[in-house]
């Protein structure tokens, strides 16, 4: 049981003292980075899918 208090206790030690923790700032644009990208992939993968739709119409149409 001492080896799990010890574990607590040094994580919380290394927590409060030796991680560097961000700005207000710094977390917002982060945030802003992170939905731009998220935007901007979900769009790309729309677009694929997308087209990939169209083409996959246009090939099964040409055998009907």
């Amino acid at each position: 049981m001492n080896k799990v208090a010890l574990y607590f206790k040094e994580s919380y030690q290394e927590l409060v003292e030796k991680v560097t923790w961000p700005s207000w700032m710094q977390l917002q644009q982060s945030t802003v980075i992170v939905l731009v990208a998220t935007v901007i992939i979900t769009a790309m993968v729309w677009v694929m899918d997308f087209s990939s739709n169209q083409v996959l119409k246009l090939i099964y149409s040409l055998f009907k």
